[in-house]
């Protein structure tokens, strides 16, 4: 809960793999969530009366542009109905709305998992009937790019940012314009510390016809399984970077690996651009492992200064997209199929 740019108290609920069996789909868990955060509400002292507004993470339901939606009816029907994927994310949207008709105010979600502003020519790929697409923390990148103008004194509407996410799962963007118009996502660019990233074709076509391997399995290996869990046995980054100080060559190699990694896919979006980026930064959890991205830096700050944004404070994230909502400096979107 937030008073302006003040965080006023967070709250964080787990749930148990066994809790969450005893629901056949995710939006079966609505009810129970919400339970949870009216609970949690009043357990601090408050209750819904005193919100101005409410806000959701932006779960994958559709193609969206970056910024605010209003949460409505026709983005709930397209959630429950049609969504590009059933993540848990979208219960929130559900908790979100419930929550502000109850109270009679607005309910928002902003800079959603799956903007795609992508530009025609960075979306065609070389088979029929496929497309690259918007899908990313963009969240997190788009509000590290607006504190970088805020900080250097710009206008993010005029000035071509690069960013990359360093996450249990790495995704780049290129925000020109205003605009995010190119995107890697993490089933095409880098490996991390739980995807295992873009892969050789032939040898993920093999992988995929091996002998009892589902759909599932062959997507818990490529999410949850792949990178430093695959390679180096967990996805800790902070043991990575102590296994490295001790002196394991293995874990130096993978690490290394994985920074040039990050460096090519930085190199592949700035071309979009025509090599033309007014700076370059490196967010997410992983960014405060400094020698990780001095490996990044080093192989990048020829083609724009880069600068290091650790964090991934996506709860203040939204506090501030809200706010500016409120105060009437960006007008929230409505969803139109």
């Amino acid at each position: 809960m937030y008073e302006d740019e003040e965080r006023l108290w967070d709250a964080d609920v787990g749930h148990s793999l066994e809790e969450l069996s005893a629901f056949a789909e995710i939006l079966d868990q609505v009810d129970m969530r919400y339970g949870i955060v009216e609970k949690v509400v009043l357990e601090k002292g408050y209750d819904f009366s005193c919100l101005d507004a409410v806000m959701s993470r932006g779960g994958p339901f559709a193609r969206v542009e970056s910024g605010a939606y209003e949460i409505g009816e026709a983005m709930l029907e397209k959630m429950r109905t049609d969504p590009i994927d059933r993540h848990a994310s979208n219960t929130g949207m559900e908790i979100a709305y419930r929550i502000a008709r109850q109270v009679g105010i607005k309910a928002y979600i902003y800079d959603a998992i799956t903007v795609d502003e992508m530009i025609p020519i960075a979306q065609v790929v070389g088979m029929k009937g496929m497309r690259r697409r918007g899908q990313g923390h963009n969240l997190n990148m788009r509000a590290a790019a607006l504190e970088l103008c805020k900080r250097q004194g710009w206008d993010y509407r005029e000035k071509t940012i690069l960013i990359a996410h360093l996450g249990g799962g790495i995704t780049l963007s290129l925000h020109q314009d205003g605009r995010i118009v190119d995107i890697i996502s993490d089933d095409e660019g880098p490996f991390a510390p739980e995807r295992a990233g873009g892969l050789p074709n032939f040898q993920l076509i093999d992988l995929c016809f091996e002998e009892g391997m589902t759909k599932e399995e062959v997507l818990r290996r490529f999410q949850r399984a792949g990178g430093f869990i695959s390679l180096l046995g967990t996805s800790d980054s902070r043991e990575i970077e102590r296994r490295v100080a001790a002196g394991d060559e293995e874990a130096r190699l993978v690490s290394e690996a994985m920074a040039l990694t990050v460096a090519k896919n930085i190199a592949k979006l700035s071309v979009v651009a025509y090599g033309k980026i007014d700076g370059i930064i490196l967010t997410g959890g992983m960014a405060r492992w400094t020698g990780f991205t001095a490996m990044v830096e080093g192989r990048v700050s020829f083609i724009a200064p880069v600068h290091i944004l650790p964090g991934e404070g996506e709860m203040e994230e939204l506090a501030l997209g809200c706010l500016r909502v409120l105060r009437g400096e960006e007008e929230a979107k409505q969803y139109v199929p």
